[in-house]
């Protein structure tokens, strides 16, 4: 009976994670338990399937039961290619003149088969985006009934498993800072879809009934753009909507009341947040800025609980470290190390109680720069680079690089990958593979 108990428990964790329903997995941290998920690919080696992916979109797919989503968006005329790595230059203000579609996919997570291709929208985009962001940079979200589709200012749109339209929800095209785009993916939890809209005129969080689409309510912000996404934080004392902001990192009841804040985010803010152990940890990390801080809270805050720049903790921030976080990439916290991964292509690692430096910047070989975040299995750090080459890395208290997988030479990554079961979904900038032992 005991063998049979204990096996059991060893089952459970493998089937939930059959499904990745969202960003980073269903508690945001990119982290899988399957010991049959592969460590080594290339363009060949361990591909069950590769399938072209037609448009241009950063969204991460997701994945439930059999099916495999993601989103792309079709120029029927010229667009211009991204440039890789971190620079200037990239503000494209005017906005595109020719019509888009926007597209919906549904794949085979077998065989890697189009189930079907469905147009939510057909027209002229209403805002520029950065020439590195794309129309479909927001990855979808699903509770097993509907798949959830934000396209920023072209609207969020409910779809069933058939791919038909449930229901759509209409956003206004509001200015984002340079005219950068958007980028903030909704999140579910229980009967409730939340979005949160920062830009440079009227920033808001959005709470929506999932099955209908109505708005419940909405919290106006006093935020500029900003392209976190929002986290759903359940923790010991109650549960909470965390949104990150380059003014202030805000924290929501689930009325949309603001339980508490902090001030001292970097100017940009893009990594999405998440908890464990019962700390929530909080990222920002504009390169051109001096301040690039990584937060640890504790639950149960109330009211402004900023710590300056003399100070690293308070009464409800456990730590702080001023000059730790990424850019774009998210942090991962994996074997009780919190691991960070920098754009320009260096890792260190820090303690997730204290924050102590476990090991400083190590350098990533053989890319220009990083945007996806990091994801960990089998004790390995995968790091997904924009020259579509994936860094192995063991984990522990030292840096140990084992080796580099590479994808093809028009595979710019930017997309964080999803883990299903047994099978590591990686979407390029020309394709999705799906990587199987």
């Amino acid at each position: 009976m005991r063998i049979l108990i204990f096996s059991l428990a060893l089952l459970l964790p493998l089937s939930a994670q059959e499904n990745w329903p969202a960003f980073r997995g269903a508690d945001s941290r990119g982290i899988a338990k399957n010991p049959d998920l592969p460590d080594t690919w290339s363009t060949t080696e361990n591909v069950a399937w590769k399938t072209d992916i037609p448009g241009r979109g950063w969204s991460s797919p997701i994945v439930w039961g059999k099916k495999v989503f993601l989103t792309t968006v079709v120029n029927e005329g010229e667009t211009e290619s991204p440039k890789k790595g971190l620079y200037f230059g990239g503000n494209r203000l005017k906005i595109p003149d020719t019509n888009h579609l926007w597209k919906v996919l549904c794949l085979d997570l077998e065989s890697g088969k189009v189930l079907w291709d469905k147009n939510v929208h057909k027209g002229k985009p209403k805002s520029p985006i950065h020439l590195k962001n794309s129309y479909a940079s927001e990855t979808p979200v699903t509770d097993g009934e509907l798949v959830y589709c934000y396209f920023g200012s072209m609207g969020l749109f409910a779809m069933d498993f058939q791919g038909k339209v449930v229901w759509s929800h209409e956003v206004p095209a509001y200015k984002t800072r340079y005219g950068w785009g958007t980028s903030s993916s909704p999140v579910l939890h229980k009967d409730r879809l939340y979005l949160v809209n920062d830009n440079d005129e009227k920033s808001s969080l959005l709470a929506l009934d999932k099955k209908t689409g109505k708005e419940i309510w909405r919290t106006p912000r006093e935020e500029k753009s900003n392209w976190s996404n929002p986290y759903i934080w359940e923790n010991k004392k109650r549960t909470e909507i965390i949104v990150p902001g380059s003014g202030r990192t805000r924290s929501y009841d689930l009325n949309g009341k603001e339980l508490w804040s902090f001030k001292g985010m970097s100017s940009i803010t893009i990594a999405t947040p998440y908890a464990h152990d019962g700390l929530l940890y909080i990222s920002s990390g504009y390169v051109g800025d001096f301040k690039r801080p990584l937060y640890a809270i504790k639950p149960g805050a109330q009211g402004d609980i900023s710590v300056t720049s003399k100070k690293t903790s308070n009464d409800f921030i456990a730590w702080s470290n001023w000059k730790a976080a990424p850019y774009n990439p998210s942090t991962l916290l994996y074997q009780d190390q919190v691991y960070v991964l920098l754009d320009r292509g260096y890792l260190s690692a820090y303690s997730p109680k204290t924050g102590t430096e476990i090991y400083g910047k190590q350098r990533l070989p053989g890319s220009t720069g990083f945007t996806a975040s990091p994801w960990a299995y089998q004790g390995k750090i995968f790091c997904f680079n924009e020259d579509g080459g994936t860094n192995v890395c063991r984990a522990g208290k030292s840096f140990e690089l084992l080796h580099t997988n590479q994808l093809a030479e028009d595979d710019m990554g930017m997309a964080t990958p999803a883990l299903a079961g047994k099978n590591l979904l990686i979407r390029t900038s020309a394709r999705i593979y799906c990587i199987r032992k």
